[in-house]
């Protein structure tokens, strides 16, 4: 059964293959086999007016017995006159799913072309000067390389191999066409050598920051249900991919050279072992359904569109969505945008009363500006990329850093995050989505005051201050806070800050003269009681009142007597008189912390044993985030109360030698420690806190010597790392506390 047909072939100087994976093994086929593709000749039911003669009649057949093994092998960086033939083949492996070969090639090192000290040094770099059996170069000299595939197509159902014999084409379908490339892997191996005779060289640390390494703070979070589109991206993402081609084992063959007798006998499959058979009914068509194979007809490709990054769109796909799908997307991205410039980025000739429609369902107006709403930024059930505060939260937070900025062009960022007590990642967040920061002035807002549109619509204008003031009422229940105080505090900021030096000097004399009779008579009666207040009567010492809003001031007269102000660890009434209100001085005392918030700062403590201030109260924002609209718990705890907590829970301050050239913030050096814990290995945490007041760095050795003069032998090894891992952080040998170490 065949047909009589007219081929145009092209002999390839590639190289053909077959596996047989089953059995292990690889047969190079001859060289003389041809590869052909597309019929370029009509049926020889023809016209007999074509002009177009024909010249011979072959028979062609098909061969199906390797049509599933049969590969060919290109190899695009050698010419065809250098074949790989006589070249010894030291390995060959395959992984059939993937048509992905990897082949070991022998190098010929007695080559007068062949650069022995090159290749020395290749060996040496790739397996260092050690001898085992999984080096890549047994005899320390570069004598082999990898070829790996490619794929050149991923449809070869146009391509097949063909023999001629006897007036015979044999035509056998090609499983694929691969492209052998050298492989450079050994210079990814002498790249970690190299890294891991770094780490032995850093000075013997190495071994305990690799088991720091091991141990790390893991954060768990419980994700989301995966979307279509999010699948799809992540199914086509490299990583992905890599992680699917290597689920896929190695199948290792056996190789058979071109003369080998396997050889010979796998190419006789190449012809159709059926020859008066019915097994070729692929040839046996019908002209016109042949007609229809050489000339299929044209079906329309569907265009597959590159899925790139969600917050990528192109203006062409941009304006064939929806009206109100565009402006959510142009708004979602650029956050804050004038009237204007949203009407030029929409399609030439859309109505501007339909867009107000739509621009009020997913932003604001703030000072005749147009910002994105929060709920749109943050869906339900999304959380904070930086801390994991829910979006809930988020939302009031955001809300009210946009409602500050309908009140005024600029704000402070410590006064929102004091109101709003989130984490300064999320408040950065927020200011940076509609406001530029200014030196001495906080933060402004992005764009200018837009007046021409609230002129030009002035009932979108009212409707949204109308929306503003809703929302003010909204968070002045949330955050316990009213526009008066802010207004007022405000003025009363503005008013300090235009009072010039001069005038300040000016009412200074004026209240001097007023007082100069006061205070001569005042002087006049301490002289003649002076010998009474030494006897002990009553003196009455007008003490300022400390706010416990103020940040607690580590340089008072309290702190000097004694390091600290404590004893044992703990904050002494009889150290500082002011804070002790049973003293006869009538000062103000310090609020004494909650339960609550002893228990937060103790568990603290508990797993992280050494932190800063600043530390300290990142983590307290971050529980304050957590815990239910209007809980009043932890209201107003001032950086005083919160480091008095602190010494209370079995802490001490550890007075860290920052040194000079030091960027660190001021609450980044307080430095605090829990100091007991009812534990033995409270001593060793004691001890490695002493160095620490004397230096702000050491090495390892300094610690082990001090830590065995101080407790004797019986430190071990496991007690040092644990101690490390506990309190300190390495970087180039050297070892500081926690928090000390400024990035």
């Amino acid at each position: 059964m065949h047909l009589p047909v007219v081929f145009s072939l092209w002999v390839l100087s590639y190289t053909l293959v077959h596996f047989r994976v089953e059995e292990h093994q690889l047969q190079v086929g001859s060289p003389e086999v041809s590869c052909c593709s597309s019929v370029t000749s009509p049926l020889t039911m023809a016209s007999e007016e074509d002009d177009d003669p024909i010249i011979q009649e072959i028979d062609v057949y098909l061969a199906k017995s390797l049509a599933d093994k049969l590969y060919l092998f290109q190899y695009p960086v050698r010419p065809s006159s250098m074949t790989y033939d006589d070249i010894t083949h030291l390995s060959a492996k395959i992984k059939p799913k993937q048509q992905k070969v990897e082949l070991e090639i022998a190098i010929n090192t007695l080559s007068p072309n062949y650069c022995r000290s090159k290749g020395e040094q290749i060996a040496l770099n790739v397996d260092g000067t050690t001898s085992e059996d999984s080096n890549t170069y047994s005899v320390k000299m570069m004598d082999k390389q990898t070829f790996t595939s490619i794929q050149s197509t991923t449809n070869t159902s146009r391509y097949a191999a063909a023999v001629f014999r006897k007036g015979e084409l044999h035509v056998t379908p090609l499983q694929g066409i691969l492209q052998m490339r050298p492989s450079f892997s050994y210079l990814d191996k002498a790249d970690s050598k190299h890294r891991e005779r770094e780490a032995a060289n850093e000075g013997g640390d190495s071994s305990q920051d690799e088991a720091e390494e091991d141990v790390k703070a893991v954060t768990v979070r419980f994700s989301r249900p995966e979307s279509e589109q999010a699948r799809q991206r992540r199914i086509q993402s490299y990583d992905f991919l890599q992680k699917k081609q290597a689920e896929e084992s190695w199948v290792h063959l056996h190789y058979h050279g071109l003369n080998d007798g396997r050889s010979d006998h796998e190419r006789q499959y190449l012809y159709c072992q059926a020859m008066g058979g019915s097994e070729n009914t692929e040839l046996v068509k019908t002209p016109k359904e042949y007609l229809a194979m050489l000339m299929p007809p044209v079906a329309e490709e569907k265009i597959v569109r590159p899925v790139g990054p969600s917050n990528m769109l192109s203006m062409a796909q941009l304006r064939t969505l929806p009206l109100g799908d565009q402006i959510k997307t142009l708004m979602k991205n650029v956050k804050v945008m004038p009237f204007a410039n949203l009407m030029g980025l929409l399609t030439p000739g859309t109505d501007s009363t339909a867009v107000l429609r739509c621009i009020q369902q997913v932003a604001l107006l703030v000072q005749g500006n147009w910002v994105v709403k929060s709920d749109v930024l943050y869906p339900k059930n999304s959380c904070s990329p930086h801390s994991g505060v829910p979006a809930e939260v988020l939302c009031r937070g955001r809300d009210f850093v946009m409602w500050r900025f309908t009140q005024e062009r600029s704000v402070m960022r410590k006064e929102i995050a004091a109101i709003i007590k989130l984490p300064p990642e999320d408040v950065k967040d927020f200011l940076e989505h509609m406001a530029v920061p200014r030196i001495n002035r906080g933060w402004e807002f992005l764009l200018p005051s837009d007046g021409d549109f609230i002129k030009k619509h002035p009932d979108v204008a009212q409707r949204q201050h109308m929306l503003w003031m809703g929302i003010q009422s909204k968070l002045e229940k949330v955050f316990n806070f009213s526009k008066e105080d802010l207004v007022s505090k405000k003025a009363l900021e503005t008013e300090t800050v235009h009072v010039s030096g001069e005038q300040r000097l000016k009412a200074a004399h004026e209240r001097a003269r007023q007082n100069q009779p006061s205070l001569q008579k005042d002087l006049s009666a301490r002289r003649q009681g002076g010998a009474g207040a030494s006897g002990g009567t009553g003196v009455r010492v007008k003490e300022e009142p400390v706010s416990d809003d103020e940040p607690m001031d580590s340089s008072s007269s309290c702190s000097s007597a004694l390091p600290n102000g404590l004893v044992n660890g703990y904050p002494s009434s009889a150290t500082c008189p002011a804070s002790n209100p049973h003293n006869g001085h009538g000062g103000t005392p310090t609020p004494s912390p909650s339960p609550e918030l002893r228990d937060f700062v103790w568990s603290t403590f508990r797993k992280q044993h050494v932190l800063t201030l600043s530390e300290v109260k990142r983590l307290f924002n971050l529980h304050l985030a957590s815990l239910p609209p209007g809980h009043s718990l932890f209201h107003s705890i001032s950086d005083r109360l919160l480091q008095d907590t602190i010494l209370m829970s079995q802490c001490k301050q550890i007075l860290v030698p920052f040194p000079a050239q030091s960027t660190a913030a001021a609450d980044e050096q307080k430095v605090f420690a829990v100091w007991e814990t009812g534990e033995t290995f409270d001593k060793h945490r004691q001890v490695l806190y002493e160095i620490f007041m004397k230096n702000y760095r050491v090495r390892r050795n300094v610690i082990q010597t001090r830590l065995t003069q101080e407790l004797g032998d019986q430190t071990t090894k496991a007690d040092m790392d644990r101690l490390l891992k506990e309190c300190c952080v390495s970087l180039g040998g050297m070892w500081y506390l926690k928090g000390t170490l400024q990035s």
